[in-house]
């Protein structure tokens, strides 16, 4: 599952995964529905914790 991805991903990695708009997804990050690490202005999500995130919606 996700193969074609680094293992940390971005923003733009994770609303092209989950096809949703870069509102919601700072929404899901800054809530803490997905875990994160900040560095500076920017997020960044494990592949790991993701792919945790999506088989909990299931």
């Amino acid at each position: 599952m996700l193969n074609d991805y680094p293992e940390v991903l971005s923003v733009r990695d994770i609303c092209t995964i989950l096809h949703i708009g870069r509102t919601t997804a700072y929404r899901l990050l800054q809530d803490g529905v997905i875990a994160n690490r900040r560095i500076g202005r920017t997020y960044k999500v494990s592949k790991d914790v993701l792919i945790e995130y999506l088989n909990n919606q299931e």
